[in-house]
């Protein structure tokens, strides 16, 4: 008699019927590891097989390509679909599929449903993915062995490959993550701010705001919220109510009765009447936006059981992220910034607070494809700062009829235009910021290809310079 073969969390895949909606990287991923387990996969994209860097590999595997568009049957005769965070959950065919009883699901949810270590995520619309890396490194140094995916460009379905001996899980989530998710359950749940982003796919910003906040939905009293009570859509969203874990807030606009806040170069958590102090004056991120990442690193990590010291020592060595307001250079007296990671209006907003009020020290270079933001609201920080916008793509004139009435504006119609602009009209003490606002896909392949751009025409003026 043979003996039946033992269940594995994983057995309920096994002979499913799986749909793989979008094949970039986390639907090829997604793909594999749902044929490894046992489901029968079909992968779909409205790309042509051609264009779909995985597409070889998929068929490789024997996983089903169905390329150069989406067919209805594959939707409504699937067990389950899993949608890669690219993918609109609104698309006429997941409503009809779920309409039929079929579940539609995140990757992110696929993950939470398998993994069994302690999942710390983090959302926000901007500074995401430098809070998941200096997070994980936190963790890496103090001997854990973090997986570390999602938003940031691993897909967490990398975490299922065999051998690797993860003990945890730090997850960038975006808010496309959060629109398919009905289990996702993280340990420590990190809400860093919400600015106008992605509405282009929400019917609002409330809309956008409520999905953010789906981050904490599953969680309970064993849990906990990090959030920035100093950003008004944030403490508003969470003053309504509805969070079942224990919340521990964070600003560094208020001295607050419980949480964290900064104080003289220093990060104070006051918590059950003790007060404890994280000197951060040698800490190499510059600017209010990071300080507000580090608050949530130091509560994340606590909650983690990390010793205070591995903390700091992590938090003061860390530099940063490329294109994340990373220095290019210094040529003759000005100072070159790539901030290309600042996709939209409240990143643009967070890059300036970090410079001084007064002076007008700022040449600014902004613009791409619009995502649907409001550049007006840039004005009062703009007010002292900035001495000059120049806009490029394809959302110049919308950015140029905003911004008119705080600073001169100027039109150029490429990057490299931009930056021999910039070249020209800025002085000895001057900072030339590359802090788009918007999009990279009018002009660039993503926001990394635009910061290279950057880079390598900074280097250019650089090497011109000492002729």
């Amino acid at each position: 008699m043979i003996a039946a073969a033992a269940k594995t969390k994983f057995s309920f895949l096994e002979g499913k019927k799986i749909l793989v909606v979008g094949l970039g990287i986390t639907g090829v991923s997604a793909s594999m590891f749902l044929k490894k387990k046992g489901a029968f996969v079909v992968a779909t994209d409205l790309k042509k097989e051609g264009e779909i860097r995985g597409a070889a590999e998929l068929k490789k595997a024997l996983i089903k390509v169905e390329a150069g568009g989406h067919r209805k049957e594959s939707f409504i005769s699937s067990d389950m679909i899993v949608v890669s965070p690219g993918v609109p959950s609104r698309m006429a065919f997941l409503i009809e599929a779920r309409e039929k009883g079929v579940e539609v699901i995140s990757d992110i949810e696929l993950f939470s449903r398998l993994a069994d270590v302690p999942v710390f995520a983090i959302t926000g619309t901007n500074g995401k993915s430098t809070t998941t890396e200096l997070l994980a490194r936190v963790f890496r140094n103090a001997g854990k062995r973090p997986f570390t995916g999602g938003n940031i460009g691993v897909p967490v379905t990398d975490f299922f490959n065999g051998g690797n001996g993860f003990d945890s899980a730090v997850l960038e989530i975006s808010s496309f993550h959060l629109e398919n998710i009905s289990s996702f359950k993280p340990k420590a749940a990190v809400l860093l701010n919400i600015t106008e982003d992605h509405l282009y796919r929400y019917d609002g910003f409330d809309d956008y705001v409520r999905t953010k906040m789906r981050i904490f939905e599953n969680q309970d009293a064993t849990d906990v919220a990090i959030v920035n009570a100093g950003d008004p859509v944030v403490a508003t969203a969470v003053g309504k109510g509805g969070i079942k874990s224990r919340i521990i807030p964070f600003s560094t606009k208020e001295v607050l009765k419980e949480g964290l806040y900064r104080k003289d170069g220093a990060v104070v958590w006051k918590r059950q009447g003790r007060e404890d102090v994280y000197d951060l004056r040698g800490m190499r991120l510059g600017g209010t936006h990071n300080t507000e990442n580090v608050m949530a690193v130091i509560a994340a990590s606590t909650e983690a059981g990390i010793p205070k010291d591995v903390i700091l020592k992590t938090v003061t060595e860390f530099r940063g992220l490329p294109h994340r307001m990373e220095f290019v250079a210094e040529i003759k007296g000005v100072t070159y910034v790539n901030d290309s990671k600042a996709t939209n209006v409240g990143s643009l907003y967070k890059a300036l607070e970090g410079f001084p009020a007064g002076g007008n020290k700022v040449v600014v270079i902004a613009g791409g494809r619009d995502k649907g933001g409001d550049y007006g609201v840039l004005k009062e920080i703009m007010e002292g700062r900035v001495k000059l916008v120049i806009v490029i793509g394809e959302a110049k004139d919308k950015l140029a009829a905003s911004l008119s009435s705080v600073c001169e504006i100027i039109r150029a119609e490429s990057l490299s235009d931009a930056v021999e602009i910039s070249a020209k009209r800025a002085l000895t003490g001057d900072t030339v910021l590359l802090s788009p606002a918007c999009s990279s896909f009018d002009m660039f392949k993503s926001f990394e290809d635009r910061g290279e751009t950057f880079r390598r025409l900074v280097g250019e003026l650089e090497r011109e310079s000492v002729r």
